[in-house]
This record gives C-alpha cells, structure tokens and sequence, in this order.
C-alpha cells in the first residue's frame, strides 16, 4: 500500500453513497464500462493499448461514467502527453529543479474530505524571489500529483476545491509569465484530466491579483470563472470550507501545510518508477485516424481548443 493510499481519507458510508449517486456511478453496471473503455482503448492505433484500471475507471467517474466523454478526455489526455513533454517528461521529484522548487513552493491535495466528499489542494509561494521561469516545472508537479490521485482516488470524489496563495505575487512577476504555458496547463485542467473543479479560492488577494486574473480570464471557460472567489479574510473563506480540513497556516485545525506537503513529497518518490513508465504511454499521432492533431492549431493564440474526433 503507497504512503497516498494511506494519506488521501477515502469516502465511506453514507458519504460514500451521495458519491455514486452525484459521479453517476452505478456498482453493477461499472465494469461493463470499465470493459467497454478498455476495448475502445485497444482499437484506437494512435493511443496505448491498454492502461491502469484504477486510472480508467477514475476517467469514468470523472466523466459521470458517460463513455463518450470519457473517450474525448482520454485521447485529449494521451494527446497532452505527447504535445507537452515539458510537463510530462523528466517526472523524478529528486532532480535538483524539483528539489529547488519544492523549496519555494508548495500545493499538495489536502488528507480529508469535504462534507460533500470534495477534495482541497492548497498552492502556495514561499519565496517572493520565486521565477516565472520555473512555471513549467510548478505545471509539472501540479500534473504528478493529479496522475498519483488517478491512482489512488480509489472510491472517488465529488470534486475538487483549490486555494490559491497570492500573497507572494508581485508586480515583477506578470511581465514575465508566459501565455503559452498558461495555455497548455488550462487545456490540460480543462481539456484533458478528469477533474471536477467546483471551487477556487483565492486567498491574500490584492489589487494585482485582479490584473493576473484579466492575464489568466482568456485561458478558462466560463464555468471555471464564475466559479472563483477572492477573499481578504480566512473568516471569509471557512465560509466555504471547513476549518478541521485547513491547515493552521489558513486557520485551520488540520495538519499543517509543511507536513502534507512533505509527505507528498515521499509519494512522489515512491512513484519515480512509474512515472518513468508512463512517458511511453502518449498519442502518436503518425497513426491517428483522420487528421493528425496539429499541435500549432491546439495552442494556437485565437484560444479555441481542436475538437478531437471519437470513434
């Protein structure tokens, strides 16, 4: 059993089944899905033959076990892989940029579990001379953590809530982001994983934080952007989450934000091995039916998004 088997609080019980009803999620008929998945997988030329169940089935839950999503997410989501090797290549968190980053900051998926069975990512700076360059690399661990939890969400969840830090942005900062990796990582949030993003809370918010979020606005669909909140008080935000799953550094009375994160840090460790497998495991798209994905078109500046065609 992995350190986030243990660490990541699954639901039981009565919360357990509010779940199934809100994913869709129907226990006798889930691994005809399961089987019908595998089966698209396998007759698809340009995607892998085959991949973890556990990583299928949390698609399907993240998809409300509609088979024809689950198909767009995960060819978008092997496509990602191919298009984006700086977040999907050199996935070992002892490299020494990975080490120096985890040092200036932090956002690692909090233990517990909402009452309505949502889980909460905390994201943080630590370090005001933090560079704009080591986005890609913060994108990277941000996605390591994400492909762990298709693993290790072993019953699912009702959704994920994000905190957002911004107490350490500055002016410096916005000159030097680069649209195209906030592009990639949003097509990957909103395009290619399976998560359900019900809330984001942004916390230590200033009159800079709203000129970020103009930068930002463009890349995120209109769901996502209704569904963001500024606070200027931790009072404001225990309004929304409960103060045992927050850290003290929030308010909270949970386990404190060193703490998760450092225990997420041996996850990642104990995961270097199969992130070294999954790099082989990407779209090729020499063999894609049809139109081979133009990755220029994918990205391209007028921010529209390539429809995927599913057999």
């Amino acid at each position: 059993m992995s350190t986030a088997s243990v660490m990541l609080v699954q639901p039981e019980g009565e919360l357990w089944e509010r779940i199934r009803v809100e994913l869709n999620e129907n226990v006798n008929t889930r691994s005809d899905d399961l089987a019908s998945i595998k089966e698209w997988l396998r007759k698809q030329p340009h995607l892998p033959d085959e991949w973890e169940d556990r990583c299928l089935l949390t698609f399907l839950r993240g998809c409300n076990f509609s088979l024809e999503r689950c198909k767009k997410k995960l060819d978008m989501y092997f496509t990602m892989r191919a298009a984006c090797p700086e977040f999907f290549t050199n996935r070992d968190i002892t490299r020494p940029e990975l080490i120096d980053l985890m040092s200036k900051a932090q956002g690692p998926t909090m233990p517990g579990l909402t009452p309505s069975g949502r889980r909460i990512t905390i994201c943080r700076g630590l370090d005001k001379n933090l560079d704009t360059h080591q986005l890609n690399d913060a994108f990277k661990l941000a996605m390591m953590i994400g492909d762990v939890r298709l693993m290790e969400e072993i019953e699912g969840v009702a959704g994920d809530v994000y905190i957002l830090d911004a107490s350490i942005v500055a002016p410096s900062h916005l000159g030097k982001i680069s649209p195209s990796a906030l592009k990639k990582f949003f097509i990957c949030v909103q395009e290619a994983y399976p998560v359900k993003l019900k809330e984001v809370h942004v916390v230590n918010s200033t009159p800079l934080i709203d000129t970020l979020f103009n930068i930002i606005k463009p890349f995120l669909k209109e769901k996502m952007r209704s569904r963001v909140h500024f606070h200027s008080s931790y009072t404001a935000l225990h309004e929304y989450v409960p103060k045992e799953l927050l850290p003290p550094d929030y308010g909270g009375t949970g386990p404190s934000l060193d703490e998760v994160n450092s225990a997420w840090i041996k996850v990642l460790e104990e995961y270097k091995d199969w992130f070294k497998q999954q790099e082989s495991l990407k779209a090729d798209e020499a063999l894609r039916p049809g139109k081979p994905t133009n990755y220029d078109e994918l990205f391209g500046i007028d921010g529209s998004f390539r429809k995927l065609a599913i057999d």
